[in-house]
């Protein structure tokens, strides 16, 4: 599998309309007016994923007040990521994309390294993305540990 393009700054966002933790649908145009952190990550429940979690809910008050909203997504079934919101208190949207369609559409599955191995995975990304749904900001292949500190310091929020 080839590398999936890549999102830039300026580029609109793909729509989406996926599952929550609850079932519920939720799309892009639903956070229409309101900015947003879309982060993604590989698999709920995981060390890393659960310490990146912890850290966007630790600091969600900061993107709040900066008038974000947090979103998570993955490629876990809804049951899962219910489990994973509960177990870890989590307060904001966690999002389902188990046929990976929107993770491919925003560049974020794809070939990637794991242990020194390519490996077609998900990629750990995260877009700020303006009231209109335009790509502010993307990094892939970001930090469990770590990165919400430094996306907060790198954007002054």
């Amino acid at each position: 599998m080839a590398q999936t393009p890549r999102l830039s700054p300026g580029d609109q966002a793909p729509a989406f309309a996926l599952p929550d933790a609850d079932g519920s649908t939720v799309a892009l145009a639903d956070l229409k007016g309101k900015k947003v952190v879309l982060y993604v990550y590989p698999a709920a429940m995981t060390p890393g994923c659960t310490k990146q979690a912890c850290d966007f809910r630790d600091n969600l008050q900061r993107f709040v007040d900066a008038g974000y909203a947090v979103v998570g997504l993955s490629p876990d079934k809804p049951e899962k990521l219910a489990k994973f919101r509960a177990a870890e208190a989590l307060t904001f949207p966690l999002l389902s994309d188990v046929t990976k369609a929107t993770l491919t559409a925003y560049g974020a599955f794809g070939e990637k390294q794991l242990y020194g191995k390519t490996v077609t995975g998900v990629i750990r990304s995260t877009f700020l993305l303006d009231e209109n749904g335009t790509v502010e900001h993307a990094s892939y292949g970001v930090k469990a540990t770590g990165h919400v500190a430094k996306l907060l310091k790198d954007h002054g929020l």
